[in-house]
């Protein structure tokens, strides 16, 4: 072995994820993103790399059922995680309800957001059920208790997800649908 395999090889550590449910353990370069694990090594590719700065929301996946930016995880710090794609929201070839929600209101036009957007869609209505409040909740709303999600608190829940064609009414309405 030379010094660059020795090099490599402490560049690297085992790292076992459970990606939709199936687990993984791969031998991960310490410098690779989540997204690029999810995309070439596993070949999920619904995640998309939009702007690779955590901006756009375009690479949203769900780590231990809070949603991230998979652009800006090292996955090696997610050993152990359960992470869920937009592949693994489904129920077998059923889809998850916001997906059905997202074709019956032809909540997207070009469709590369997406994928982000219903697995950030996902993690709202779970923080909202869990009590986390918004820049928008209402201060007096009891902490802890559920938030009632309007059309308001969707729109704030999910800004951190952009898309370029403007789809954001049909987004909120799909949202609106599966609360």
């Amino acid at each position: 072995m030379d010094s660059h395999d020795t090099t490599a090889a402490a560049e690297r550590s085992d790292t076992t994820l459970r990606v939709n449910g199936k687990p993984h353990t791969l031998a991960v370069d310490h410098r690779r993103v989540l997204l690029d694990l999810l995309r070439e090594d596993l070949g999920l590719t619904g995640a998309k790399k939009g702007c690779d700065h955590g901006q756009c929301g375009a690479c949203t996946v769900l780590v231990d059922g809070r949603r991230v930016n998979s652009c800006l995880l090292l996955a090696v710090t997610l050993d152990g995680s359960e992470v869920t794609t937009v592949e693994g929201l489904g129920d077998g070839d059923g889809l998850h309800p916001l997906q059905r929600a997202f074709l019956d209101r032809d909540a997207f036009q070009c469709g590369y957001c997406t994928p982000g957007q219903i697995c950030s869609a996902v993690g709202a209505l779970a923080e909202a059920a869990a009590g986390h409040p918004s820049h928008v909740t209402d201060p007096e709303e009891p902490s802890g208790t559920p938030v009632a999600l309007d059309r308001e608190e969707i729109r704030e829940r999910l800004s951190g997800n952009l898309c370029r064609c403007g789809a954001y009414m049909r987004i909120a309405d799909a949202v609106e649908d599966v609360i």
